[in-house]
């Protein structure tokens, strides 16, 4: 396997990157927010496009393929940590991840439940997620600790991932289809309103203005994406303790598992800063 000249200056003497994963464009939600904590750091984004929809794998063949995919990225990354901005990788293959590699620190991603059933007023929270992580017993078991309370509302939905996709792409997104897949999240109960959701999917948060312009009320939207970049900050400055050096001036870059990156793909990594190698794939 080659490494590019990009993929290459990873492997120089500077500080080692944060690895930023998801199955799409969707952890790029969680890395704006990273850039504002820590502007000095260099990241490796990572999207899984090859696998795109991860709600269309089976659990076990999913994790396999995780756990084998991240044996080949911390090898030739070398990142001081690895986020899992997904959802669905996070409920499912955590764990996994932190007991093959133990000497790697990870933070992963999951529905904020505890602040919702901590900022709710009416008791009425749904939770906004594609179906894996919906079906996922440690989405329940967060309810279940943390929402006891509450009426919490599961709605998985199967295109809402693909339309932010889609949206962040070509800057259009059909407003009809984003209602029709929020419309379970709200409810009415006794004169009591659902009035949080949260976004349990990091793609979720680039289609929230479109949201908000459909929902039937207004209600209150979590992303988490800061609390995230919060956690990695927090593991680094541990990290940095052991001696990490200069970010050096090496660029952030994109890679795409497919290998394959249209013009619209490569002119959003542009945007955020990221650098699409000429082979993007892993």
């Amino acid at each position: 396997m080659t490494e590019t000249p990009a993929e290459a200056a990873v492997s120089g003497p500077q500080a080692r990157p944060v690895l930023m994963f998801d199955s799409g464009i969707g952890g790029l939600t969680v890395l704006r927010e990273a850039r504002v904590l820590m502007p000095d750091r260099r990241f490796v984004y990572v999207a899984d496009d090859a696998a795109f929809p991860y709600g269309a794998w089976e659990e076990p063949a999913l994790k396999a393929h995780i756990l084998t995919l991240f044996a080949e990225l911390l090898q030739r990354y070398r990142p001081a940590i690895s986020v899992i901005a997904c959802n669905t990788a996070s409920t499912l293959v955590i764990e996994a991840l932190r007991e093959a590699f133990p000497g790697h620190p990870f933070v992963g991603t999951v529905p904020a439940i505890k602040p919702a059933a901590e900022r709710t007023r009416s008791g009425l929270v749904s939770v906004l997620a594609t179906p894996g992580t919906v079906k996922r017993q440690y989405t329940r078991d967060l309810i279940g600790t943390w929402a006891q309370k509450c009426h919490v509302r599961l709605v998985g939905s199967d295109r809402l991932a693909a339309l932010a996709e889609t949206y962040m792409r070509e800057g259009f997104v059909d407003e009809a289809a984003v209602r029709a897949e929020i419309a379970p999240c709200f409810i009415e109960h006794d004169g009591r309103f659902t009035d949080i959701v949260v976004l349990a999917c990091t793609h979720y948060p680039f289609l929230v203005n479109r949201m908000r312009k459909t929902a039937p009320w207004p209600v209150d939207w979590i992303d988490p994406a800061e609390a995230i970049a919060r956690r990695a900050l927090s593991l680094l400055t541990a990290v940095d303790g052991k001696g990490a050096g200069p970010r050096g001036e090496e660029p952030d870059l994109a890679v795409f598992t497919s290998g394959r990156t249209d013009f619209a793909t490569r002119r959003l990594m542009q945007g955020f800063g990221l650098v699409v190698p000429e082979t993007a794939g892993t």
